[in-house]
């Protein structure tokens, strides 16, 4: 969720991949699986055709326009082509948020997209309601599918729904399930808000996580993270076991405006060492290695 403060926001040096190659960025409007018009844009970042790619999941209130949306994807832009798109409510997107329900549809929708463009390699990076739908989706889009994600990073995430256990997320309650909160989120946040609660309710996070193995998974969260306490990316990596790994952010608020150049760097080089292994039947690097790679590349 990103309507509002939250931690420390992070800056940049990094322009933002709209302002950069501006001829070579696509813009589309893709189709989720229920029809729902999903706006989406794509940039074929610096390798080769084909090589890996990087879709991002945005926070609730989020969508591809957002300066922080903006400034991750042109993190990531640097070593792997990246999609953004906006959420079925959000930004030029068609339909109403249900939070975290049917917006794995739209995901989907956007890793397909990228294997359309001949992307073998594919991983989807997702923030706070955005980091519950990649797990989610990583569940759910197993096998060999279009629509499987290659790696699965999930930052700021819940572990369990209807979480009411800090002051943000009881305001983010009350926007969703009041008409007169949705109401605020449609003038105040831009973000049209489905009336109707969860029927059925959907895969929780937790229950998620196990089933997203042997897709390599990677779970970040800041300690200072004021909607969600670390008990929940605890409670994630344990459901995980050895096929995850986590990563608490010392200092860190939540989600893309706290996660700053040299986290997003980190994540980039876990992304490439999970696709070098994955190619190499081994098992990605861990936090101190990719930290060190990162350095190395620095220095």
């Amino acid at each position: 969720m990103s309507s509002g403060s939250a931690g420390r926001t992070a800056r940049s040096s990094v322009r933002p991949i709209t302002d950069v190659q501006r001829s070579v960025t696509l813009r589309t409007t893709l189709c989720a699986a229920d029809g729902v018009a999903i706006e989406a844009a794509y940039h074929p970042g610096p390798g080769p055709v084909g090589g890996p790619a990087v879709v991002l999941a945005h926070g609730f209130t989020g969508d591809l326009g957002r300066p922080h949306v903006r400034r991750a994807a042109a993190v990531f832009a640097q070593r792997a082509a990246v999609i953004t798109f906006s959420f079925r409510g959000h930004g030029g997107s068609g339909g109403h948020s249900t939070v975290g329900d049917r917006e794995v549809l739209d995901l989907a929708a956007a890793v397909a997209w990228a294997r359309s463009l001949g992307h073998v390699r594919v991983a989807t990076v997702g923030f706070s309601m955005g980091g519950s739908v990649v797990l989610r989706h990583g569940a759910l889009h197993g096998g060999r599918t279009e629509a499987r994600s290659d790696a699965v990073v999930s930052v700021s995430a819940p572990a369990r729904w209807f979480y009411r256990g800090t002051a943000p997320m009881r305001r983010l309650h009350w926007v969703v399930t009041r008409r007169s909160g949705r109401m605020v989120g449609r003038l105040g946040l831009r973000t049209r808000i489905h009336p109707h609660e969860w029927n059925p309710v959907p895969l929780s996070p937790t229950e998620a996580v196990p089933l997203i193995a042997p897709t390599p998974l990677l779970i970040v969260h800041g300690d200072r993270d004021p909607y969600f306490p670390v008990d929940h990316p605890r409670m994630l990596a344990a459901a995980a076991g050895a096929s995850g790994e986590l990563w608490l952010e010392p200092g860190m608020g939540h989600a893309e405006h706290a996660a700053d150049d040299a986290l997003l760097e980190r994540i980039g080089a876990w992304l490439t060492a999970s696709w070098t292994s994955a190619t190499a039947g081994e098992t990605p690097a861990t936090a101190d290695e990719t930290s060190a790679a990162a350095d190395e590349r620095k220095g």
